[in-house]
């Protein structure tokens, strides 16, 4: 806790209002400096997929990129998510050139994304299992926040702003003095803190070429699968801090 009482000098009338024209709201001000928390539990989870898809043509790609992220939405409405729960961005399309530009794309890349934001965190597990499952995306992270973040900063503030008064009220109270009213204020709201996070490299399988063992004879090709995603992270507390630094009137 941080307390100020402002003094003033005695100084002719005439120098006092010439030079220092704030002198009065100096001399009967207090300044007092108070922090104020809010802690919740996460009530939305927030997750995120990478859609792709390569092919030597354009519209086999494109489709192909089209169908997994219609398939991740289903499953995802399976799970009872809502439209407006699910969004996803425009699909970017690049093309592979093999030496010069000038010549014919190789093939095309499509990719894109999709969120989920999910309020019944039991449908987390499902809908990472039924994606990794179906081969359809790489996961790539898992976030818990609060739906409504202003009203969690309100809450903060008012118990900031309710142990500023009242601290300043009990500095008063020792001198015999009264609280007046609020002069000035700053205020300032921390970020949020306590948010679980959760990120993986990718769940889509690979094709690799492997060597043949000795007297095997040449190079045969085999599916790497990708060990699934960990399980998603518990939820943490989530806390808001905001300071505010108020000057009142001293009655």
């Amino acid at each position: 806790m941080k307390l100020w009482l402002a003094t003033f000098l005695l100084l002719p009338i005439s120098l006092a209002f010439s030079q220092t024209p704030e002198l009065k709201f100096i001399a009967d001000t207090l300044v007092v400096q108070a922090d104020g928390t809010y802690e919740a539990d996460p009530d939305l989870a927030t997750m995120t997929f990478r859609i792709f898809s390569q092919e030597k043509e354009l519209k086999k790609a494109y489709d192909a990129a089209t169908q997994s992220m219609g398939r991740i939405a289903t499953i995802a409405a399976n799970n009872g998510l809502k439209k407006e729960e699910i969004s996803s961005g425009a699909l970017t399309v690049a093309p592979i050139y093999e030496g010069d530009r000038k010549k014919r794309a190789r093939s095309y890349y499509v990719q894109g994304q999709i969120i989920l934001r999910v309020h019944d965190f039991s449908h987390i597990g499902p809908i990472l299992d039924g994606s990794v499952e179906d081969g359809v995306a790489d996961f790539r992270s898992l976030t818990y926040s609060l739906s409504d973040e202003e009203a969690a900063k309100k809450q903060a503030v008012a118990e900031a702003m309710r142990r500023a008064i009242g601290r300043a009220s009990i500095a008063l109270e020792q001198k015999g003095q009264k609280l007046g009213g609020l002069r000035y204020m700053s205020l300032d709201v921390r970020q949020l803190l306590g948010v679980a996070e959760l990120q993986t490299i990718g769940t889509s399988n690979e094709t690799v070429e492997v060597a043949a063992e000795a007297g095997g004879g040449g190079i045969f090709t085999r599916k790497k699968v990708s060990p699934p995603p960990p399980p998603p992270p518990a939820p943490e507390k989530i806390t808001i801090t905001a300071s505010v630094q108020c000057a009142f009137q001293i009655q």
